[in-house]
């Protein structure tokens, strides 16, 4: 039972930090792989699984967002989603290959969503770029980097 609830926080912690809430995952998935309890491949398939369903949630709010972008309560200010309109703009779909940097990554995908990125392309260039931070960050904590 502690097992599969180390696997949902995980998860929890990587569909968050995807999404445009202030959220890290790096810190649980480590953990999880130092604590000696877990091989590596499914903590790894667990935060990238979350981490990506993250960010097509984010996808998803593009799609709609245009209509909400000047209300008091959005999340994203227009200067971050500026910057990710223009990365978009002068690198097209390769930019969501940078999606897993922290503050620029998550509008990256929104902003894929609001110039309608086809959804297989999104998924495949985001799956690249999330799951290859988190293996590069596994070889790190485990060495074999």
């Amino acid at each position: 039972m502690a097992d599969l609830l180390a696997y949902l926080g995980l998860f929890a912690a990587a569909l968050g930090a995807a999404t445009i809430v202030p959220m890290q995952s790096e810190a649980v998935l480590v953990g999880l792989l130092l604590s000696g309890k877990f091989s590596t491949f499914w903590p790894l398939a667990v935060a990238s699984l979350g981490n990506v369903l993250g960010a097509l949630a984010n996808w998803l709010l593009g799609r709609g967002i245009e209509c909400f972008r000047e209300k008091r309560w959005f999340p994203i200010g227009p200067a971050a989603l500026d910057r990710a309109q223009g990365w978009h703009r002068r690198f097209g779909k390769w930019s969501l290959l940078v999606s897993w940097l922290p503050i620029v990554g998550d509008p990256i995908t929104v902003m894929a969503g609001v110039l309608r990125e086809p959804l297989p392309t999104f998924l495949v260039l985001v799956a690249i770029a999330k799951v290859g931070r988190y293996l590069v960050l596994a070889a790190a904590t485990t060495g074999l980097a």
